[in-house]
């Protein structure tokens, strides 16, 4: 597909007309580069959740190489509000239960799924659409709604937080994925995979009253990094987030980002946001914090990126 019809396959489906994705240089350029497996990390563009999900995996060299026969494995989604999926507050459900049925098909002993949810857990769940996903690709969905799921965890390397209560699923598990959707965030500015890990611990409180930026990023220095953070920004809210007010505070753009560095998924994923909202590095802090603490690289010039329009 060249530039012009790619464009125009956007604005059909409800992408603005007006993008301009060049500022995204080596993550999003035009075409295919390089013939060898992606290290760093992969975007894909213009396909379906269930389709980008399979090839971002096949150019990071198959979901074996992360799952491994008898592992088990968390997934962690944003399902914070009671939305259905149309309304991009939360993970898109097909990106969900393919990515279970991937990990069951590379031999997965059990697949769970969770998230502490803002509305009620029980709604949510199901008004999502990731409930009834999940479980019919034969997932299983854990409630993350009282303390008691959850264990203290020290966080040594964090500036201002330093130990939170972090959800056993995670504690216990053999590998976990981190499964973000990019949107739009009052506070945080914009919400993607650093800040998704909000929803692996009980005690979230303290991030907004002590630096929301900076606990971001401290929350990401637990010891148990997720094998990939898997950005969704099929349905993007660009403005009123993070649950937005209607269907107008959404835009159709059809990506997936892919990478095992936290930091520079969040970086591709701002470069990318920033063309749909304004949005500053300096507003999304905890990215370069997250930099500061050694957890990975903003610099995705430098990084060997595999870039795929479907």
């Amino acid at each position: 597909m060249d530039r012009r019809k790619f464009l125009k396959t956007l604005a059909v489906t409800g992408a603005a007309t007006l993008i301009d994705f060049s500022p995204l240089k080596s993550l999003l350029a035009q075409g295919q580069t390089g013939v060898s497996k992606a290290d760093d990390l992969v975007a894909v563009m213009g396909g379906e959740p269930d389709a980008m999900l399979r090839r971002a995996m096949a150019e990071l060299g198959g979901i074996e190489r992360f799952v491994k026969r008898g592992n088990r494995v968390v997934l962690k989604p944003n399902i914070g509000w009671d939305r259905p999926a149309d309304r991009g507050a939360n993970t898109n459900p097909l990106l969900m239960a393919t990515m279970v049925k991937m990990c069951l098909d590379a031999g997965a002993s059990e697949v769970q799924v969770f998230d502490h949810t803002c509305d009620d857990w029980i709604r949510t769940y199901a008004n999502s659409g990731i409930k009834k996903a999940v479980e019919d690709a034969g997932g299983k969905m854990l409630p993350a709604n009282t303390e008691n799921y959850y264990v203290d965890y020290n966080l040594p390397n964090g500036v201002r937080l330093k130990k939170i209560k972090l959800h056993q699923a995670i504690a216990n598990c053999d590998v976990w994925f981190n499964m973000p959707v990019l949107k739009h965030h009052g506070g945080a500015k914009m919400t993607a995979s650093m800040k998704n890990l909000m929803g692996i611990v009980w005690d979230r409180g303290a991030f907004h009253s002590n630096d929301l930026q900076q606990c971001i990023a401290d929350a990401c220095t637990l010891a148990k990094q997720p094998a990939l953070n898997i950005v969704d920004a099929y349905r993007v809210i660009k403005d009123n987030g993070p649950q937005g007010r209607t269907a107008a505070d959404t835009v159709t753009l059809k990506t997936l980002i892919v990478s095992p560095d936290i930091v520079a998924a969040d970086s591709a994923s701002l470069k990318f946001f920033a063309q749909v909202r304004n949005v500053t590095e300096d507003e999304v802090s905890h990215i370069g914090k997250g930099q500061e603490l050694k957890l990975g690289t903003t610099d995705i010039d430098a990084m060997n990126v595999k870039r795929i329009r479907m």
